[in-house]
């Protein structure tokens, strides 16, 4: 039966999911993938991404309990233990994280290389963040690759490929999506809070370059002028930064989000943004649905066209219900 399990794990070529822009989803999304992907066999780890893409967050979800050398909370230690590693020492580490583009600051890029070697061959884990920087002098791939931008892609390569600088270009070309519906989104969100008064328990999701915010019912409120005014604030340019805890500012604002970093830097740098004029219903999570899309018209978001008459009325328990999900062994709301 292992043979068989490790056999279809081999077979994997890549499998892709919407990148999560909060948080929590985000987490729950590295333990799902973590229960899937990952064998007690895989020595070498490769994370790759661009800047804001959430490596970190997704490492964390990857591996609960892995101390970071640095990430988006500050510098937790000057350079990674992967360099005092001693495989002698009864109690020495299993798991080690070293972030390649941090760590070159520090050390020479045959120093990082040798550590990495070295610890794989005491039968150690590295968990190597950009490790698209240090593979051609490592000359060998990871065993498996995660590569997040707009979607979070994982690879199992062989000798084949995938390239990790193919990986990474992929995911920096499409990141750019994702921020920019990210900071669309709380740009809407904010327009709801303060303009509408309007701020219930909400479900947040993903749609291919734009986002999701599912009601428990409709809200009262013209789309059209949320658009118009969501247009507005990106006219404006206004700049958006990290805040203090969970909020992300604008113009010196805060707005509630747990993902502050992913997001473009001014709204003037969201690009083509529109919403759907109509509130898709959904029948199974019984939600009412927003949608944002930004960047050039492409292909539609397809819908069914034959679903069954959107209910109007719900009883509490149905309502409460309905807000709970299950992503692995995580269960709650979903935001």
């Amino acid at each position: 039966m292992a043979y068989i399990q490790l056999s279809r794990k081999d077979q994997l070529l890549r499998s892709i999911y919407y990148a999560p822009r909060g948080r929590l989803r985000l987490y729950a999304l590295a333990a799902e993938l973590s229960q899937r992907y990952l064998l007690p066999t895989d020595r070498l780890v490769g994370v790759i991404g661009g800047e804001g893409a959430g490596k970190s967050t997704l490492i964390k979800g990857l591996f609960p309990g892995l101390e970071l050398t640095n990430d988006d909370d500050g510098i937790n230690k000057p350079t990674s233990p992967i360099f005092n590693f001693d495989p002698t020492e009864q109690f020495s580490g299993h798991t080690f994280h070293l972030d390649a583009r941090y760590e070159l600051a520090f050390h020479q890029i045959h120093e990082v290389v040798e550590a990495i070697r070295e610890t794989l061959h005491a039968k150690r884990r590295v968990v190597v963040e950009h490790f698209d920087l240090v593979y051609r002098q490592l000359g060998f791939n990871a065993q498996i690759l995660f590569g997040i931008g707009e979607e979070v892609r994982v690879y199992r390569p062989t000798i084949f490929g995938p390239s990790p600088l193919n990986v990474r270009r992929v995911a920096v070309e499409n990141l750019k999506f994702r921020l920019m519906a990210h900071s669309a989104e709380d740009l809407v969100g904010r327009i709801l809070r303060d303009d509408y008064n309007f701020s219930p328990d909400q479900l947040h999701s993903e749609v291919h370059h734009g986002f999701v915010i599912g009601f428990d019912r409709p809200p009262d409120i013209d789309l059209v002028e949320v658009e118009r005014k969501v247009l507005d604030l990106i006219e404006q340019d206004i700049e958006i930064e990290p805040g203090e805890g969970d909020h992300v500012l604008f113009a010196g604002q805060p707005f509630y989000c747990t993902g502050k970093r992913c997001h473009v830097k001014r709204t003037g740098q969201i690009e083509h943004f529109r919403l759907l004029k109509e509130y898709k219903f959904d029948p199974l999570t019984r939600r009412y649905l927003m949608v944002g899309i930004i960047g050039a018209e492409e292909e539609p978001i397809e819908f069914f066209d034959e679903l069954p008459p959107a209910q109007t009325e719900f009883t509490e328990e149905e309502i409460e219900s309905s807000r709970f999900v299950e992503i692995g062994p995580f269960k709650g709301k979903v935001y």
